[in-house]
């Protein structure tokens, strides 16, 4: 009987995009997986539930990579990006959304990457252990 190689997770290393995470995430439920999988790979995770919570974490932790949902109970998070963007914060930024992104939206925010709900976790993983500096594929979508 053949035992199975054993999977290998990606883990905080020296040329890691972050490690240092602000999760916003509105969906408790939600929240704590993804906050659950990258605190168990060596990440520093943040979390918040509201736009205004994700500003004040933004500008007083200054985290290195912000997994940002975009339909959030108090504001979207475009008015997130605007508002660190107006403070002079600016933190690279992983678009999570159930909502379609247009071309207009990557255009004016810039996000590394845009990743639509649902989505595997390995997808999500993917992107936050990528090499800092890797390219990274957006999603183009022309409405929303």
């Amino acid at each position: 009987m053949t035992v199975p190689a054993a999977i290998e997770f990606p883990t905080v290393h020296a040329g890691a995009r972050a490690r240092r995470v602000l999760l916003v995430e509105d969906e408790p439920t939600l929240r704590r997986v993804i906050a659950r999988n990258l605190a168990t790979r060596g990440l520093e995770v943040d979390e918040a539930g509201t736009a205004h919570d994700a500003v004040e974490l933004a500008t007083t932790a200054r985290p290195d990579l912000l997994l940002l949902d975009i339909n959030l109970p108090d504001q979207t998070g475009w008015d997130v990006l605007r508002e660190l963007r107006r403070r002079g914060t600016e933190v690279p930024t992983i678009i999570l959304s159930a909502v379609r992104v247009s071309s207009k939206r990557l255009d004016e925010f810039h996000p590394i990457a845009y990743l639509p709900k649902p989505f595997p976790i390995d997808a999500l993983l993917r992107l936050v252990f990528q090499p800092e500096g890797a390219a990274t594929p957006l999603i183009d979508d022309d409405d929303a």
